[in-house]
């Protein structure tokens, strides 16, 4: 078992084309012996985004705090706390802050995967 706590984890400045004001941090995944999934945490400022893009594996989302939109092809969705998000593999998709204050929410993907670096 593994116990933790997300504000002792480095953030790192997501770097993808595209992106702007988004941080990450990996909360469970192979960082303590996770096989299966990866669990992250992503901090998005205030008119911050992450980039358009799609991949072959799906996302589960949860909204944590502030207000944000999910875009994908045919428009976007308001989503603030206890929001959750489900996006299917080759969906295309990204995540923007529309608030004033920071928008976070949790992340899941595959462990073998890797999204937004």
């Amino acid at each position: 078992m593994h116990v933790g706590n997300w504000k002792d984890l480095e953030g790192k400045a997501v770097t993808e084309a595209g992106a702007g004001g988004v941080t990450i941090r990996v909360l469970m995944g192979d960082n303590v012996g996770a096989p299966n999934f990866t669990l992250r945490h992503f901090e998005v400022a205030p008119g911050g985004h992450t980039p358009f893009h799609a991949h072959a594996w799906e996302h589960e989302v949860f909204v944590l705090s502030g207000k944000g939109k999910v875009k994908r092809k045919d428009g976007e969705t308001e989503v603030g706390p206890g929001n959750f998000v489900f996006v299917p593999p080759d969906e295309e998709h990204a995540f923007a802050n529309t608030g004033t204050d920071t928008f976070s929410f949790l992340c899941a993907i595959p462990a073998t995967k890797v999204c937004l670096r």
